[in-house]
């Protein structure tokens, strides 16, 4: 549930501090010291009037874990803090949260603007899967910031964007994205799930709404699915008109306004009231805990992460098999300057590079690797593989594909905390043999 303390407040103490204590406290009744799981499905109200209250959003408590849960609870708190902004609404997937945070915004025949260096999923679930919402993309080319204002329409109701792209690391210039979105008076969406809030904070240059797959890093061990949808709070929903969902009276709700009613945490509010409520994405308990653990360790792991990256872009920049490395702690990579502005700590964990040889080379060394692990997921502790071409991005055209950064040739590598030297051995036999 929402804080209500300002996040200035609740940030006086340091991120690792707030990675281990935000939002959590000892159980009340038992006195456990970690976050409980709280396996249950429905709550016991203590009167007619007070079941009445939590229902008409008067009164905040738990109803159904649906909707609320007392460990998704101390997750979304911390989240919230960590991102700093004001309110956060968690889901079952990255994709569940991506649904949730676009059916708050749109209605049937709006549009939305977005990068179109996105992971393979997104890309597909907005050119498809939005579709029968009614709800329309148009992709831009986010090498430069005015090529999101060209693609506004009348209908565009938002930005999305990541903000260090899966898979080509591409990073986003996000403050003058941002300026752009503030002009049309629509919210800029920035993915966050590759940088995490360690590496950089969105709402820090201008966005409004962060989303993330709370499976990859934040989570940290490739156990626990989740998704996560955070508000900065500082979006004026009722200055342009285009949001009639958060300034319109609502329905189900007895006319009550989101934005007027709960001021700057109503996208939050609206999200899971409506969202969670009619959608169901739901977090389980068991996942929440998982990540709610995971993120106590998130700048300890990041810090690792982060510097085996840019052991193993290296080596592979002077590899002889190697035809390219599109990292951005490397100097040569066009986004090396973004990333000292945005992620001055590091440019994540996650890059791709070019195989000599093309689509049959990059699948034989997928196959070749011993220590890498050949799966679809990224952000675990242990480094694992892939080719994008046959695999996350194989639903695209060609051209689709080598517009995401995704080509025949390509092979992503998200680099784990092992020995640094450990994976470039492994890496520098499978290139060998392939």
């Amino acid at each position: 549930m929402p804080d209500d303390r300002t996040p200035r407040a609740r940030e006086k103490h340091g991120f690792a501090t707030r990675a281990v204590h935000a939002g959590a406290a000892p159980d009340p009744t038992t006195g456990a010291r970690a976050t409980p799981i709280h396996q249950t499905t429905a709550y016991v109200f203590e009167d007619a009037d007070h079941a009445a209250s939590l229902f008409n959003l008067q009164t905040f408590g738990y109803i159904y874990s649906r909707l609320t849960n007392p460990t998704v609870a101390v997750l979304e708190e911390r989240l919230a803090n960590l991102e700093g902004g004001r309110g956060a609404v968690c889901a079952s997937s990255g994709h569940a949260a991506q649904l949730l945070a676009f059916f708050s915004l749109l209605e049937p025949g709006d549009r939305f603007v977005a990068s179109r260096n996105l992971y393979g999923g997104s890309i597909t679930q907005f050119m498809h899967a939005f579709r029968k919402f009614g709800w329309g993309v148009d992709f831009a080319d986010p090498s430069d910031p005015a090529n999101f204002e060209a693609a506004i329409g009348p209908k565009t109701k938002a930005i999305f964007c990541e903000v260090l792209a899966n898979p080509g690391g591409v990073i986003v210039d996000l403050e003058p994205v941002a300026a752009i979105a503030a002009k049309h008076k629509i919210p800029l969406i920035v993915d966050n799930t590759l940088a995490t809030p360690f590496l950089c904070r969105p709402f820090d240059w201008g966005a409004d709404i962060v989303v993330h797959s709370t499976t990859k890093f934040l989570s940290g061990h490739g156990n626990a699915m989740g998704g996560a949808v955070i508000e900065s709070g500082r979006f004026d929903w009722f200055a342009s008109g285009k949001f009639p969902s958060m300034t319109e009276p609502d329905p189900a709700y007895h006319g009550l306004k989101f934005a007027e009613t709960f001021g700057d945490f109503g996208f939050s509010m609206k999200t899971r009231a409506v969202g969670l409520r009619d959608l169901g994405p739901t977090m389980a308990p068991l996942n929440a805990f998982l990540t709610i653990t995971g993120i106590e360790t998130l700048h300890l792991r990041m810090a690792a992460h982060v510097a085996n990256a840019q052991a193993v872009a290296e080596f592979l920049a002077a590899h002889p098999k190697v035809a390219w490395v599109s990292y951005a702690g490397l100097k040569s990579s066009p986004y090396h300057a973004l990333a000292k502005k945005y992620l001055p700590k590091g440019p994540g964990a996650v890059f791709t590079f070019g195989v000599k040889g093309g689509y049959e080379a990059g699948v034989k060394l997928v196959e070749t690797v011993e220590l890498f692990s050949h799966l679809a997921n990224v952000g675990d502790t242990r480094s694992l593989i892939i080719h994008p071409a046959s695999t996350t991005h194989r639903q695209l055209t060609e051209e689709q594909r080598a517009r995401a950064g995704a080509g025949p040739e390509v092979i992503r590598l998200s680099v784990g905390i092992e020995s640094a030297d450990d994976l470039i051995r492994d890496l520098g036999a499978a290139l060998d043999a392939a």
